[in-house]
């Protein structure tokens, strides 16, 4: 089933919203056209941002039978749906009940068309083939999953970094202490768990009973733990608690879960802030590679960020969503080495705790923090790897799905 398109002649009725196609159809399969057989001329009208088959259009059939080798001349009437958009038209003969030629890999006349204004509009037309127009499709895809996500924190960084500095003030808004909580939260958060571990439970690190040493170990592990779990744990409501600009406004619902990505960054800075002065405190300055945080900052943010968009997304349609992934976060922090280390792992299963994005955050933390050595480059580039999938996969999720939002809130 194959046929060759020849001198193809496109006029277009702009206000009735029409193109009327004129072409030469050449049967260069083994079987005759015979339209007592149901064979004609069709078209189908997609989406092209989707791939959605939108209409399936009128039959065209042939004033007689085409023998293989033969040729026939065809005129063929497309309207075009009323909604304004972009439209992809396949024209190609078919087999009624059979299949569509183009389906079977035939050469067919794809047309680019346009309603605006009530007028229709052809772009570029030309012969395509299926497989030629996946492997477009494909690329196509490929280069706006590998650049939308950006472009959307880019072209609203102004949108962000408002948002996100009242989102941290709207937070302790009216309290004594002002934005200080901003400190005092994880000095508090940090100080029960060292007394909980570095006390009562008399944890300890490296063989050092020094309670000193365990503070520092630990508050290393809790710098990218805090900006982690902070971002993660509200992502599945973050769309429900912005429900009216969801639905009332022409709004980037996309930078909702980037701003809780931006401010875990903040929490951890201030973190850090705390961690510092524990440095000096206990006459342990920091060494020269602590230079390296930034490389670990990126693939920590390109994780946490990927893993909001998908849960804020997910929280759309699975309003428990946010329930379990509080106990999923407290069970990831027992099997993360923060809080005790990492030599009390089973060691036939260390091949798969080390699997943890986690695991080799807080192990480099430590290493360029505490130890004045480099990260285990390998593991941090595997982390950075899985990053970097996560992220652009938790966009395209977000991207395919935000369409729904406004329906289901």
């Amino acid at each position: 089933m194959t046929a060759r398109f020849s001198g193809v002649r496109l006029s277009v009725a702009r206000a009735e919203r029409r193109i009327e196609v004129a072409c030469t159809l050449e049967n260069r399969g083994e079987e005759r056209w015979d339209p007592a057989a149901g064979y004609a001329l069709g078209y189908q009208v997609f989406d092209p941002a989707t791939g959605r088959l939108l209409e399936d259009g009128r039959r065209t059939a042939f004033d007689e039978g085409v023998a293989p080798g033969r040729s026939v001349a065809v005129r063929l009437e497309v309207p075009l749906p009323p909604e304004p958009g972009r439209y992809h038209i396949y024209v190609s003969p078919l087999q009624e009940h059979h299949a569509w030629f183009y389906e079977r890999g035939s050469p067919f006349l794809l047309i680019d068309a346009q309603v605006e204004n009530g007028q229709a509009r052809v772009g570029r037309q030309r012969i395509a083939t299926l497989p030629r127009v996946r492997a477009e499709t494909f690329l196509r895809s490929l280069g706006r999953a590998l650049t939308y996500p950006f472009r959307a924190i880019l072209g609203h960084r102004s949108l962000i970094r408002s948002m996100v500095r009242r989102d941290i003030a709207g937070r302790y808004r009216g309290s004594y202490g002002g934005l200080f909580w901003t400190v005092i939260h994880p000095l508090l958060l940090m100080a029960t768990y060292y007394f909980v571990f570095g006390l009562v439970l008399r944890a300890r690190f490296a063989g050092d009973d020094r309670p000193s040493s365990f503070v520092l170990y630990f508050l290393a592990g809790m710098l990218p733990w805090l900006a982690f779990s902070e971002a993660v744990g509200r992502a599945a409501s973050v769309i429900l608690e912005h429900r009216t600009f969801v639905k009332k406004l022409v709004f980037p619902t996309e930078i909702l879960p980037v701003n809780l990505a931006v401010a875990g960054l903040v929490s951890e800075l201030f973190g850090a802030i705390v961690f510092a002065a524990g440095l000096w405190y206990f006459g342990r300055p920091p060494s020269w590679t602590a230079l390296y945080l930034p490389l670990l900052v990126v693939p920590q943010f390109l994780l946490t960020l990927g893993l909001c968009w998908f849960l804020a997304a997910l929280g759309v349609f699975f309003r428990d969503a946010g329930q379990i992934i509080g106990f999923l976060l407290t069970l990831w922090f027992f099997v993360t080495p923060i809080c005790y280390p990492e030599t009390s792992l089973p060691g036939d299963w260390l091949w798969l705790f080390s699997k943890n994005p986690l695991y080799v955050l807080v192990s480099s933390y430590r290493r360029i923090l505490l130890e004045a050595a480099a990260p285990d480059w390998p593991a941090l580039g595997a982390v950075a790897a899985v990053s970097a999938v996560v992220f652009l996969a938790g966009y395209a999720w977000f991207y395919k799905l935000r369409r729904s939002f406004a329906d289901l809130l």
